[in-house]
């Protein structure tokens, strides 16, 4: 590996102006990044580790933005002086860049080959022939199966993982000299991570290139980077090699983000608690129709005869990748979409039931969404939306579900004079707490937590599962917890139940199934989840 740094970044500032005011977002941050090194930076949401990589190819929303101070060097030009026509030069060809969020990221109206295909064409000057053989050559790179079939697909038709390969295709189109890459894994399950950091690893090795991976996930940067940035409010407060950071960490904030890791036991529950869920050969199959006549040809089966009995004070844990079914299997139980099969709740047999019929029913069954901005309604308060479940079901007066809804924020840990704020006033863990507030709202005998934590930094995640605990031994609380995070999983569920497309591979109780899996499948689920580290050349120390 070079010594002689490919990027060097020197005393970086990066101020934003909003009217009279001006916040500093990044405050003198340095540091190098050589040929075929991998750099993470670390940190939690708003600590400055994204505006500081999107400073390198000047993509932050100037003039807005400035730079009061700094030098970012590449190839012994300053990218912070450059004019348009070198940036153009340099972004998407010599450096290149995956974000964090895919299908924003990608043109819904475009197909995968032409999206791909402008990359080539405009850096690389390549044909129509040309560009779909070396788009061909991207996709088979980066594994997606049948890559033929894939080209005329749009962003929809594909799985989160698979969008995931697409951006990292067109990233790698020209061979970069250094890969950015935002928070790469966030949402995807923890197979696909694993896939995606091996692929990224494999990909370095054969190109050569420099990765400067932006993550919040100490896991993944433990497995595949060589240096570590750790950033705190604008600052980086430690820098060092992986293993001797992961080892012996210095700064007060390292250690707390090492240590942020969910821990502890499920609650402690009541052996004879009488039983209030009890699903039978539950199936979930969507028909598809061809022909003039919309004739039902086949079925996608989403969830096919599935069977369990939850009692109350529980958390039956659902877990499995992308498509496996989970949400599908929940939104069923919860009649938010049609199925077949007995669902019975609390002693009460729903499956049967009209939806004005289930309605007087909702106010026991609670859903707490994956997506906690895409939830709530940008156009009411923090006070109207928690109440409004009070309103529709006709509880209490003015005034009372006035006092419910300071109750309600005060026990999920936020001020209740923020009732008169709206949601994107609010960060993203604050904003989960308000989703989990008007839940509670309605004293809930069972609450459905779709993938509540996964877009949360750890340090957030720790504090929601506390609270989701507190919140069930205070209460008595039953939960459905979806989510592809094993290490939350452990930590709040009773029972657990192991899917793959459609149909369970594994269920019981959550201990023994962690303890010892019988099923290969879910074998590689924890074998992905608590994969221990690298040990190749991670921790190379000569690099400094």
């Amino acid at each position: 590996m070079s010594e002689q740094p490919l990027i060097s970044i020197r005393n970086l500032s990066v101020a934003f102006r909003q009217g009279n005011d001006q916040t500093m977002a990044v405050k003198d941050v340095s540091f190098d990044i050589r040929p075929g090194q991998t750099l993470a930076l670390v940190g939690e949401s708003g600590s400055g580790k994204s505006v500081t990589a999107h400073s390198i190819l000047r993509l932050l929303p100037y003039p807005t933005a400035s730079h009061p101070s700094g030098v970012i060097e590449f190839s012994g030009q300053d990218l912070l002086k450059a004019d348009e026509k070198t940036l153009r030069k340099v972004r998407g060809n010599r450096i290149s860049m995956i974000f964090q969020e895919p299908m924003s990221s990608l043109n819904p109206l475009h197909t995968v080959e032409r999206q791909i295909g402008e990359v080539l064409a405009l850096h690389k000057g390549l044909n129509k022939l040309q560009a779909r053989e070396r788009t061909l050559e991207l996709l088979d790179l980066v594994g997606i199966p049948e890559p033929r079939k894939r080209l005329g697909a749009y962003p929809h038709e594909l799985s989160g993982g698979q969008r995931q390969r697409v951006m990292i295709a067109m990233a790698l189109a020209n061979e970069p000299e250094l890969l950015i890459a935002d928070e790469p894994t966030t949402a995807l399950d923890v197979t696909v991570q694993l896939k995606i950091l091996e692929l990224l690893r494999e990909l370095q090795q054969k190109l050569g290139m420099a990765l400067l991976l932006i993550s919040h996930d100490l896991n993944l940067v433990r497995k595949i980077a060589h240096r570590v940035c750790v950033m705190y409010r604008g600052n980086v407060v430690e820098e060092n090699d992986c293993a001797t950071l992961f080892n012996s960490p210095q700064h007060e904030y390292t250690r707390q983000l090492l240590a942020a890791d969910p821990r502890g036991e499920p609650v402690a529950v009541d052996p004879d608690a009488a039983e209030i869920l009890r699903a039978e050969q539950l199936r979930v199959w969507f028909p598809i129709k061809k022909g003039v006549l919309r004739r039902t040809v086949d079925h996608v089966k989403a969830v096919t005869d599935i069977s369990f009995s939850l009692p109350r004070g529980q958390t039956l844990g659902i877990v499995g990748e992308s498509g496996s079914g989970k949400t599908t299997l929940g939104m069923a139980l919860l009649r938010l979409i049609d199925s077949q099969g007995l669902i019975e709740c609390d002693g009460t047999r729903i499956d049967g039931l009209s939806q004005q019929q289930v309605r007087p029913l909702r106010r026991e069954l609670q859903v707490v969404f994956q997506d906690p901005y895409g939830s709530l309604s940008p156009r009411m308060s923090v006070g109207q939306i928690i109440s409004e479940g009070l309103e529709i079901h006709r509880i209490g007066t003015d005034e009372e579900r006035e006092q419910m809804v300071i109750q309600a924020l005060e026990e999920v840990g936020l001020d209740p004079e923020t009732r008169h704020r709206y949601p994107h006033e609010f960060s993203g863990g604050q904003r989960q707490r308000i989703s989990i507030a008007r839940a509670l709202v309605l004293k809930p005998k069972l609450i459905l937590l779709d993938e509540p934590t996964s877009a949360l930094d750890r340090t957030v995640q720790g504090q929601v599962v506390e609270l989701l605990r507190s919140l069930q031994q205070k209460y008595n609380l039953t939960y459905l917890f979806i989510s592809h995070d094993l290490a939350v999983v452990k930590v709040l569920s009773h029972q657990l139940m192991v899917i793959r497309q459609g149909e369970v591979v594994e269920q019981g109780p959550a201990g023994e199934i962690f303890a010892s899996p019988q099923h290969d499948y879910t074998r590689q689920l924890l074998e992905a989840a608590f994969a221990l580290p690298q040990t190749d050349n991670r921790a190379d120390t000569a690099m400094h």
